[in-house]
């Protein structure tokens, strides 16, 4: 349907919402991928370095099936890294049982992570991200255990663990 035929409002209407659907996908992703990381490599370098299941979880916020992580049973003390670029996130000391089916922690380590909005499932979540690359590990949410009272409930294939 051409301008002409639309009554004015109408055209203007629809005019408004497609200017703002650039801002509002902008807005919305979340998308750690937009900020530039120390740690960076093309697609396809990435592809060479991830496992296809690292790739879709860390570059493309993909997410695993509960209990399908080794890490979800670790006990050992340690730290768990970054499986793209081995940045350190989080301590063994703050791993706790969420019921969840991901490893989930209470507290990163400094400077470990960063976050950003995500509306991918249609409501707004914390998306957690590494520091260093950018790669997605999960998310966080306010339902933790003291002392923070977060939960970072991270994808196992987004992390390596490393035993002290």
């Amino acid at each position: 349907m051409s301008p002409a035929a639309l009554p004015r409002r109408r055209f203007l209407t629809l005019l408004g919402m497609g200017a703002a659907l650039p801002v509002v996908a902008a807005c919305g992703s979340g998308d750690a991928e937009a900020r530039s990381f120390p740690v960076r490599y093309s697609e396809a370098e990435w592809k060479k370095r991830l496992s296809a299941e690292e790739f879709r979880i860390l570059r493309q916020a993909g997410t695993e099936r509960p209990y399908s992580s080794s890490l979800n049973s670790e006990k050992r003390k340690g730290t768990y890294v970054c499986a793209a670029d081995s940045n350190e996130l989080f301590s063994s000391t703050t791993k706790f049982e969420s019921g969840t089916g991901w490893p989930s922690f209470y507290r990163p380590l400094p400077g470990a992570i960063g976050t950003s909005i995500d509306y991918k499932i249609g409501y707004p979540r914390t998306e957690v991200h590494c520091a260093r690359c950018g790669g997605h590990l999960g998310h966080v949410f306010d339902d933790g255990p003291e002392p923070t009272g977060k939960r970072y409930c991270m994808n196992g294939a987004a992390m390596d663990f490393r035993p002290a």
